[in-house]
């Protein structure tokens, strides 16, 4: 089956998705602070030697608050000293944006004298400058510098060579700030991402009514707690992704990232680096470093889907990957560990590909632990009906109609149908008869495709079985009846609306078949 709009878009949604967040990732990792607070440190060492003082201290002004707090200081590594706006000196020359010399501070109280209880260290005397933005954003800091050695006063030139000091801090001082906030915002952009990303692919109830499709979902919740590798075998269509993202947000990995490929949609001579990253200047047109999809998605879920289209070529490759946990970039030397679980899933036998020597035994040995088989739609019939009844909901909505349901005969023709391209082909269908549907209007047998259509004349003209349409009709409204009503647990208003009719419709249909 071909790939329709919608689910192009999705993997285009998708792709731009995992874009961001490594752009997000990107930036967390460039913007550190330890080159700026190296520098700031480094002023806080040396400003004390060149004044022939004992301590310094820098002061910042919190972001979003207006709390004054020491930043880096000589003997506070253990404390962070918040100053108060008053009272302070350094809360007076934030607040007036003028440097002062305080030569008879142990004469006098002040937050000094408090300070000095909690540590110890008597403040003589001090010159304090403020730290101007050089954004235009006023005063955002500032300098001080204690206790002159040998009994000596601060003099004006002392305050002349800090305040030129402080010119030069300012830019240190106004990138930590911001380094801070665009940190504080990549990392609420990448949450809001993950939760984005999680809402939009898994906005499709599961829906999970068959004795089938429960086992599977037993399996799931077992291997979901245990970090074994898994194999999901199934036809096109079935829901293997929507497995994996489900194995994976119910494990202990949910909050890290889950990275989904396809390796048939790869060439081959791209699956190295697509895989594996490369280095800077690793060819011609490496013009950056790039992570690989194992790198990606270590501390996390990396899913192979079509895994047996890997090529032979890369499969060695693969193998150490797996096997060991590590690789290595191209045009790189460092090994890169590599820490995930492993998903992957086929709609091929893999082990008859294994006999036939398309792919390798040891790494069809190391590449799972678990199989899990999804059946087709035409194995979970008691499915076929919620789930088109859910994506008749979901279209409408995405879609922005009202129709009036389906009428019991569309139903009737759903689970009679065998489903080739199964669940992808289910939501399809309804997308097309929503769009070829008027408001209001309810969706009839002739909004169906040719291929249901001929499936079900095929059909018809098999069965011998005697039965009316009225009597069909009858045994289809009461099996949707029932499970509307099971579903809801016996609300009928709800169990109404499931249904595409009214309440009163409804108590009319209860009453006609004795349904209680």
């Amino acid at each position: 089956m071909g790939t329709n709009p919608q689910e192009m878009n999705m993997m285009s949604i998708r792709k731009r998705l995992a874009g961001l967040r490594l752009r997000l990732e990107g930036v967390a990792s460039a913007w550190t602070v330890d080159t700026y607070e190296s520098l700031l440190q480094f002023y806080v060492d040396i400003l004390p030697r060149l004044m022939e003082a004992e301590r310094c201290t820098i002061y910042v002004i919190e972001l979003g608050t207006n709390r004054i707090c020491s930043k880096f200081g000589t003997g506070i590594s253990e404390k962070q000293i918040e100053a108060p706006r008053e009272g302070s000196v350094a809360g007076r020359v934030i607040t007036t944006g003028e440097g002062v010399i305080e030569n008879d501070l142990d004469r006098r109280q002040g937050f000094h004298t408090v300070i000095g209880e909690e540590t110890g260290f008597i403040t003589r005397n001090m010159v304090c400058v403020p730290i101007r933005s050089v954004t235009g954003h006023g005063v955002t800091g500032a300098i001080q510098v204690l206790n002159r050695k040998g009994g000596r006063p601060f003099t004006g030139p002392d305050l002349d060579l800090l305040e030129e000091v402080g010119n030069y801090l300012s830019m240190s001082i106004e990138s930590i700030i911001l380094n801070q906030e665009i940190i504080r915002i990549s990392s609420q952009m990448d949450r809001e991402v993950k939760r984005f990303d999680r809402s939009f692919f898994l906005d499709t109830p599961f829906v999970a009514e068959s004795p089938a499709m429960l086992d599977v979902l037993d399996l799931v919740h077992l291997v979901s707690r245990s970090p074994v590798n898994v194999l999901l075998q199934g036809e096109h269509g079935t829901g293997k992704e929507l497995i994996a993202r489900l194995i994976h947000e119910t494990s202990t990995r949910r909050d890290r990232a889950f990275v989904a490929v396809n390796c048939a949609a790869i060439p081959e001579n791209l699956m190295e680096s697509e895989f594996f990253g490369y280095e800077k200047g690793a060819f011609t047109g490496a013009d950056r470093l790039k992570r690989g999809r194992f790198e990606e998605a270590s501390g996390g879920t990396l899913m192979l889907d079509e895994i047996a289209e890997l090529p032979p070529l890369i499969q060695p490759k693969f193998l150490r990957a797996i096997q060991e946990g590590e690789g290595m970039r191209l045009g790189g030397s460092k090994i890169i560990k590599y820490d995930l679980r492993l998903v992957s899933a086929t709609n091929k036998d893999l082990k008859a590909e294994v006999e036939a020597g398309r792919f390798r035994d040891d790494l069809f040995f190391r590449l799972f632990s678990v199989e899990i088989r999804i059946p087709p739609l035409r194995e979970r019939r008691e499915d076929i009906v919620p789930l088109a009844l859910n994506f008749l909901k979901e279209v409408s909505t995405r879609f922005g109609r009202e129709v009036g349901g389906f009428a019991p005969e569309v139903l009737n023709l759903f689970e009679a149908y065998h489903w080739p391209g199964n669940v992808r082909q289910l939501r399809r269908e309804v997308e097309r008869m929503v769009a070829l549907t008027g408001d209001h209007e309810q969706i009839g047998v002739d909004k169906c495709s040719r291929d249901v259509l001929t499936a079900a004349g095929d059909a018809r003209k098999g069965d011998s079985s005697g039965y009316s349409i009225p009597k069909q009709v009858q045994d289809l409204e009461t099996t949707l009846i029932r499970k509307a009503l099971d579903a809801t647990q016996g609300n009928k208003l709800r169990a109404a609306k499931l249904l595409g009719i009214t309440r009163q419709g409804l108590h009319k249909k209860l009453k006609r078949y004795q349904i209680s």
